[in-house]
């Protein structure tokens, strides 16, 4: 099972009155809006968001929560929202929309920020607000295949459901909804049936980019989750302004971000925002993998000028 998932339609007064978009449906546009109205402040929104700020449209995000990216670190979260405000992105949080209508040709959107009312009109809204399964019109049921309170179909670790023989791939099995994640998906199952391996999700690396610019990139677990874990850990950071390759390209933007652990001295995340950061993530990952040190990072030589060169330098910021 492999039907992956579709735009969450949240349930909003008034929305099912006006010709939404969707991360698909906006694809579809053939003029560039004059304003859109972004419900979500994640990365579907944020991409969207940036690229059609760039196209010409006038740009407004709600985000529910009090932050955008609510599960990424603070820090991360606040240099996203700096960069994009900057470029002038119209963000507003901790938003509760009350009802949405068409008015004289325009879409009016009734709010409140932050406990302040507002009224908002756009041409266009997009709605990015979460991803829901594809399982409604499979009739997993009758098959006894179990699901979960939002229709996820449910699997173990080698992506079995509870019947013997069906195995759920992708975003319609919940977790990480990403595709590279289905991709390693097909993998795990390919290998175990055909090639009679072993292999299973536990333990994988689960890395991510959302691909704003400068892109943010993740590996490993956060600041925030090493904290809830109650782990002994020290934090490398180092703005874009420092690195190299950055002040030779004119990306300043953003910071690289490490989590690594005292005693072993292993990489257990990080977050980079920056030019290329997906690229610059994917080392890290590698050495995560290979169980290298921040101190061989630390110390290794990277040709210059590269982006990978400044892993030293990010390395230098931790004290022994």
């Amino acid at each position: 099972i492999n039907t992956g998932a579709k735009t969450l339609i949240p349930e909003i007064e008034g929305l099912d009155t006006v010709n939404y978009l969707t991360s698909t449906t906006i694809l579809d546009l053939e003029e560039v809006p004059e304003h859109i109205v972004i419900v979500g402040g994640n990365y579907i929104g944020l991409e969207f968001g940036q690229m059609f700020k760039r196209f010409g449209s006038k740009i407004t995000i709600l985000e529910k929560s009090s932050t955008i990216m609510a599960k990424e670190d603070q820090d991360a979260s606040e240099e996203i929202t700096k960069i994009l405000t900057e470029e002038g992105l119209t963000i507003l949080t901790d938003t509760v929309i009350k009802n949405i209508q068409t008015k004289d040709g325009k879409i009016s959107v009734s709010l409140t920020a932050g406990g302040k009312a507002k009224t908002i009109k756009a041409s266009h809204i997009l709605i990015a607000a979460g991803r829901t399964p594809q399982t409604d019109s499979l009739q997993l049921e009758t098959a006894g295949i179990k699901t979960d309170d939002k229709g996820h179909v449910t699997v173990d670790e080698k992506l079995e459901t509870n019947i013997k023989g069906i195995y759920a791939l992708g975003d319609v099995k919940g977790g990480p909804a990403f595709t590279h994640i289905a991709y390693n998906d097909y993998t795990i199952v390919y290998r175990n049936l055909i090639e009679k391996a072993n292999l299973s999700t536990e333990g994988r690396p689960v890395p991510y980019c959302m691909f704003t610019d400068p892109q943010m990139a993740r590996i490993g677990i956060s600041e925030k989750q090493a904290k809830e874990q109650g782990l002994a850990y020290k934090v490398a950071k180092i703005p874009m302004e420092e690195v190299a390759r950055g002040i030779e390209t004119g990306d300043t933007l953003g910071f690289m971000k490490a989590i690594v652990d005292v005693k072993t001295k292993q990489i257990l995340g990080a977050c980079i925002i920056a030019s290329e950061g997906g690229e610059i993530m994917s080392v890290l990952q590698m050495a995560m993998q290979g169980e290298i040190t921040y101190e061989q990072i630390r110390y290794g030589i990277f040709a210059h000028p590269t982006y990978s060169e400044s892993l030293n330098n990010l390395f230098m910021k931790l004290e022994d």
